[in-house]
């Protein structure tokens, strides 16, 4: 009867001190957790990964995780992976300007691995990084400016559809739908777009380091392979995204494999996916993003 008791007694010990151990565990894994992001690496020996997948629609994302792996102690490099055709004109400018102040303000190594395609707005913030790496068959280039809307008047005429506007200047309804665009209307646009453009072509050549009319000779809009860019500039070498990796971690010193660390992205619900949709019904409802864009965009 006394052994079982001591059995009993020695599970319940067991029993407490392991759910100890657990509790003290995870909280120590709470610790060590950088918003999401779970790793026992050393100090200073981590490469950051943030990914650009997709149209560049808006730029608050991939700055947040700029600004938390520029001020972590525990990353020495980051890996932007991109595969994007571009996007928009602000957010790529953005993006654009927090690799450069990661890198001088921060001190961190920035390199940008290409995926399928790096082009456009996608190429741009590539040239703020340190080194720029391209599979071969990577699409990217496209350095230029679009400018888009559609024009709907004679649909409107057929169906019996008539917009009313009142405006307090001749240009201020620029990219109506409803009809075609004035001659001064187009001068106006035309005017942004080459201001936007020069931009474009003056952040290549200072981030390359060419000369400006050697960029302009390639900024036509014009899309190139990995290997193509490379033996024009565009570029500094080829490989797939671990050898970006592997060169981030040579670069920033650390010895052996260099170990990795990303945001984990929670998987969107039902009820995520369900707000989008009702957020993108009310924009429309109210008119919200009406009118022309103007988009570094492949």
């Amino acid at each position: 009867m006394a052994r079982k008791r001591d059995i009993i007694i020695g599970i319940i010990i067991a029993g407490s001190f392991l759910i100890t151990i657990g509790f003290f565990g995870l909280m120590f894994i709470g610790l060590m957790a950088e918003g999401g992001d779970i790793s026992f690496g050393g100090f200073g020996t981590r490469i950051a990964v943030i990914e650009v997948f997709g149209s560049i629609t808006e730029s608050e994302s991939v700055v947040r995780q700029l600004k938390k792996w520029g001020e972590s102690g525990s990353v020495r490099a980051i890996v932007l992976h991109i595969d994007s055709p571009g996007g928009g004109v602000a957010p790529s400018q953005e993006i654009y300007n927090e690799i450069l102040r990661v890198r001088s303000e921060d001190e961190k190594l920035v390199l940008a691995s290409m995926s399928s395609v790096a082009a456009s707005g996608g190429y741009l913030i590539a040239c703020a990084c340190d080194r720029i790496m391209a599979n071969p068959g990577t699409i990217t280039g496209s350095i230029g400016v679009i400018l888009q809307f559609p024009t709907l008047g004679e649909l409107f005429d057929k169906v019996g559809i008539a917009y009313e506007t009142v405006k307090s200047g001749e240009l201020k309804d620029v990219g109506s739908m409803d009809r075609r665009m004035t001659a001064e209307e187009r001068r106006m646009l035309t005017a942004m777009v080459r201001d936007t453009y020069e931009q474009f072509v003056e952040i290549v050549a200072e981030g390359r380091e060419m000369d400006i009319d050697y960029v302009r000779r390639y900024a036509d809009g014009s899309i190139f392979s990995g290997r193509q860019a490379l033996e024009i500039g565009l570029i500094d070498t080829l490989g797939g995204f671990e050898d970006a990796v592997r060169m981030a971690g040579e670069m920033a010193g650390i010895e052996g494999e260099p170990e990795t660390i990303r945001e984990i992205k929670p998987p969107r619900g039902f009820w995520d996916i369900l707000g989008g949709v009702s957020k993108e019904i009310e924009n429309i409802a109210s008119g919200e993003g009406r009118g022309p864009k103007v988009m570094y965009l492949y």
